[in-house]
């Protein structure tokens, strides 16, 4: 069973005010202690049956699409899911989530950021960790249907940073709380660690999604003229951005992209309820994306940092093989314990 967490207290000079840092109590398995362990454990082998879901297709405003994977339920709040990079309800995470969210009889939809659901998207840009547009048009959405239920946001990796993002630009957002796991609030961080040591295994694999996925709209849909972005000899996630996600996006290089998309001193601007989880020895991402001091943080904000988990991985268990899923029980806890509230 999981475990609340030890908070931390921290009183903010000439405040009268707190935030909440806390120390999780989330131990590994002893047999996967390593960070790279953990995370390809966690993405490549651990069980992560896929639950029944329904699919619909919303049309964006802008001419786009974007497919929403829906699990039933029959009591509590609507949680909506947004994944990780090239991330789908083909995520071992997204699934072990909304099994267990079913489990607990609470309604949950995946939004499949655009490209990511099996088809190229139809304009020349897709998501990014700032683009906060699609989240914003998806909770709206979801909020137009279920006037009267509770909306819950559970966002992983560069879609946990976009929830930050939209929470801190839109602090009116109609959320009841959110969760984010695992975001790389320093962009520019997380491309330095990804182009370093093992973790370049990681960067090298995704950024060959990411071409790939290119490559399909390209023939898809020639008339967006994506090959003259140079994407082909693009070998890090620092040319990538700056060859492609800058300049479909609006942003006027890598540098600024990762400037204004990361959420590191956005924090102090969320009035949602939201909680962080967050990993020290995260392979993709750098210990400096842990809040320096209190005036980092909002006070609707708490930040559970855990020593040793990987990339959005979580194993435990005392038995070789046969590891748990903390992190599906850690936000099924916190899902519960806010609608009881």
């Amino acid at each position: 069973m999981v475990r609340d967490t030890v908070a931390i207290l921290a009183k903010r000079p000439n405040r009268s005010l707190f935030y909440m840092l806390t120390k999780s109590k989330f131990r590994p398995a002893w047999w996967l202690r390593n960070p790279h362990a953990q995370t390809l454990w966690a993405s490549k082998v651990h069980p992560a049956p896929c639950p029944p879901v329904t699919r619909e297709r919303v049309e964006t405003p802008d001419g786009d699409f974007l497919d929403l994977d829906w699990s039933p339920g029959e009591n509590g709040p609507l949680v909506v899911i947004f994944h990780g990079l090239t991330g789908s309800i083909e995520s071992r995470y997204v699934r072990s989530l909304m099994t267990s969210l079913q489990d607990e009889g609470i309604r949950s939809v995946l939004m499949n950021s655009r490209g990511c659901s099996g088809e190229p998207n139809r304009t020349a840009g897709s998501y990014h960790s700032g683009h906060i547009t699609d989240i914003e048009f998806i909770i709206e959405e979801m909020t137009r249907r279920n006037p009267t239920d509770a909306i819950i946001a559970v966002g992983f990796s560069i879609g946990g940073n976009a929830l930050l993002k939209y929470l801190a630009k839109r602090p009116d957002n109609p959320l009841h709380f959110a969760i984010s796991v695992c975001p790389p609030l320093q962009l520019a961080e997380g491309a330095k660690r990804l182009d370093s040591g093992f973790s370049r295994l990681y960067q090298s694999a995704l950024v060959g999604k990411l071409k790939n996925a290119l490559r399909m709209k390209d023939k898809l849909y020639p008339q967006l003229h994506l090959s003259k972005l140079r994407f082909e000899k693009v070998k890090n996630f620092t040319e990538f951005d700056d060859q492609v996600t800058a300049p479909l996006h609006g942003y006027a290089s890598a540098d600024d992209y990762y400037k204004r998309a990361s959420t590191l001193t956005d924090l102090p601007d969320i009035r949602t309820p939201t909680h962080i989880i967050f990993t020290r020895n995260d392979p993709f991402f750098s210990e400096k994306c842990v809040p320096a001091d209190d005036s980092r943080m909002s006070e609707q904000v708490t930040f559970e940092l855990v020593e040793q988990a990987g990339h959005v991985a979580f194993i435990n268990g005392p038995i070789p093989l046969m590891g748990r899923d903390w992190l599906r029980e850690r936000i099924s806890q916190l899902v519960t314990q806010q609608t009881n509230q």
